[in-house]
């Protein structure tokens, strides 16, 4: 069985040969079109100029020529689509060598600064979780990934999600086909203007004024055939002509054009009445069907195929528009009468199309559509951000299959207990993996050890699977069983110029944030990184006991780092149910070794004066 290494590079080797083939035949096409055309130019004087030969030759040179313009068209198309393939694997590729950081999307309009862990766990912005693992094309599929990052799911959720990721994971054809489609949404859709047009209020016309119309239009038209001959025998006559003379033996009967003109008249005093509300409908109708027909071919492809997980299922059972119509045949509706819409700029039609009310007749039909199935864009809009938010977790899953789906459980204590967690923005090659066990006996637990030695890594590597856990992906660990819990993290604050207020104020602020998410029904999960560092040690010690104890009371588990082992005797206390763990470093030839695994214990040295040293800071015991 082949990796997805090994898939994405074979994959994109042919996508490359494809969109080469297509640019090629491109090139043959704009050279025939260009010898068609001379052949026109060349066939046009030899029928006008030099009349050798009849005009009909001209007809099999115009179809073949449109013929190669329809074909050129195909071919640019075609191209843009393997391009976009080769982008979707070439993307994959990076993130499997690890290079994916130098490109994609970072999610930086998501981040919110009072967020109880984004900033913290490195959710958003150039290296971010959010950039490993977005697919998404569309900006409403980035927003719904980020959604699931920033807020943890409930557990049957989470399951359902689960279930459909693995059933995309093997999907590749169907994921391929949905970057491709959906990278020309991106570029071309305005999602909020197209679900603005489609939810705003309904523009009401009367039901007579309809009958109305359809009475003038109808009028008109029969005026309109009564008074054609008139109208030839008052064209001959102007050029000097007498039809009667023309054509002996035809009868013309004499109806005046007054019937016409009175009904034009009328026709022209009542669209005045109906001006205002028509130009509001046609207004932006035209983009919007644009717009819909690009989205129409994403949810074509959900249509069109059949899912088994339930979460799918629903999904694509969403993608029928009002009445159990399929929403790409609804909008196709919509489109043929944007297409009759248009025609009213023709030249020739254009004097029939006003005599006719066409404009109004479409604009009631318009209207029709919109009120019946406007409503409806929200929900394939939200289709497609379920299906690309979906996909990118699939892809995650695809490219790392040693990764398993967390195990969540209902429990009355709160548990966390992952085996062999690492993190899975470290490269694979430096990545270090420890167990951690939180739950039953162990609520607390309580991290030493020396500078850089891997503390907040591991407090960010719990952090981030738990939400890979609670968005529905998998995880980063050769185990996790998790019951429900909510994150809350004080690992990366600092001070605020703009708000005034100091690293201190700031790190309090955020604890007084955890403590309020102890209120809700789900436990909390918090993550603490030197809790209350920038104050004095006394104060240090008292505060940090004071705020992790309420915690802990309150019926959250966590992990604290601390310098200060005068902190680490919290685990001496029974009801607080906490121990003790450390990280360690080495001195090897000189120079300081971490291997970032984690034991069992207080750490019983520090580094920091080694570290002061290292950098060339002269650091004398005798303190002279």
């Amino acid at each position: 069985m082949q990796t997805a290494q090994e898939e994405y590079a074979r994959r994109t080797s042919q996508r490359q040969g494809a969109a080469l083939r297509e640019q090629k035949r491109e090139r043959t096409i704009s050279l025939a079109r260009l010898a068609v055309f001379a052949l026109g130019v060349v066939a046009v004087w030899l029928i006008f100029v030099d009349q050798r030969i009849h005009w009909l030759w001209l007809i099999p040179i115009a179809v073949v020529f449109t013929g190669l313009l329809i074909g050129h068209e195909r071919a640019i198309r075609k191209r843009a689509a393997y391009e976009r393939a080769v982008q979707f694997y070439q993307r994959g590729l990076s993130r499997l060598d690890d290079s994916w950081s130098e490109g994609g999307e970072t999610g930086e309009e998501f981040l919110a600064a009072n967020h109880p862990y984004a900033a913290d766990l490195d959710l958003f912005g150039k290296g971010s979780l959010f950039q490993l693992l977005c697919t998404c094309r569309t900006g409403i599929g980035r927003t719904r990934l980020a959604q699931w990052l920033l807020e943890p799911a409930e557990r049957g959720v989470i399951e359902r999600r689960q279930s459909s990721v693995e059933e995309l994971r093997g999907a590749l054809d169907f994921r391929e086909e949905l970057a491709v489609v959906g990278e020309r949404i991106a570029a071309q859709v305005h999602t909020r203007d197209i679900e603005k047009w489609g939810s705003r209020p309904a523009v009401l016309f009367h039901p007579w004024e309809r009958v109305v119309t359809s009475i003038l239009a109808g009028s008109t038209l029969v005026a309109l055939a009564l008074a054609f001959p008139s109208l030839i025998r008052g064209f001959f006559a102007l050029s000097g002509g007498n039809l009667d003379e023309m054509l002996p033996g035809w009868r013309f009967e004499r109806v005046g054009a007054f019937p016409l003109l009175a009904l034009l008249a009328a026709e022209w005093l009542f669209s005045r009445r109906l001006a205002g509300r028509v130009q509001e409908v046609i207004r932006d109708v035209e983009r919007a069907g644009d717009e819909l027909t690009l989205i129409a071919e994403l949810l074509r492809l959900v249509e069109a195929r059949r899912f088994d997980s339930p979460l799918l299922a629903d999904i694509a059972s969403e993608v029928t528009a009002s009445g159990g119509e399929a929403s790409s045949r609804s909008i196709s509706r919509l489109n043929k009468l944007i297409d009759l819409l248009e025609s009213r700029r023709n030249q020739f039609f254009f004097p029939i199309a006003a005599m006719l009310l066409w404009t109004t007749h479409l604009a009631f039909s318009i209207e029709k559509w919109r009120t019946l199935h406007g409503k409806d864009i929200a929900r394939w809009l939200s289709t497609i951000a379920e299906i690309e938010a979906l996909q990118s977790l699939a892809s995650y899953a695809f490219e790392n299959p040693e990764q398993p789906f967390p195990r969540l459980v209902e429990s009355v204590d709160p548990r966390f207990e992952g085996k062999a967690l690492g993190h899975p923005l470290i490269p694979r090659l430096r990545r270090v993996s420890n167990d951690v066990h939180l739950g039953g006996e162990t609520r607390l637990v309580l991290i030493s050890g020396s500078n850089m030695s891997g503390k907040s890594t591991l407090l960010r590597t719990v952090g981030v699977n738990a939400v890979l856990a609670f968005a529905g992906a998998p995880v980063c660990a050769t185990e996790l069983v998790a019951s429900p819990l909510q994150v809350g993290a004080s690992i990366r604050i600092g001070d605020s110029l703009q708000e005034g207020s100091s690293r201190f104020y700031a790190e309090i602020s955020r604890l007084r944030q955890l403590v309020e998410l102890t209120g809700s029904k789900t436990a909390l999960l918090f993550l603490l990184d030197e809790i209350l560092h920038g104050t004095n040690s006394h104060d240090r010690r008292i505060g940090a006991e004071a705020v992790v104890s309420s915690l802990v009371r309150a019926g959250a588990i966590g992990f604290v780092t601390t310098h200060d082992l005068a902190l680490a005797k919290i685990a001496d206390r029974a009801e607080l149910k906490a121990v003790n763990v450390h990280f360690e470093d080495q001195i090897e030839e000189g120079r300081m070794v971490f291997d970032y695994r984690m034991r069992p214990g207080v750490v019983e040295k520090s580094n920091a004066l080694e570290l002061m040293r290292a950098v060339g800071l002269i650091v004398d015991k005798s303190g002279d």
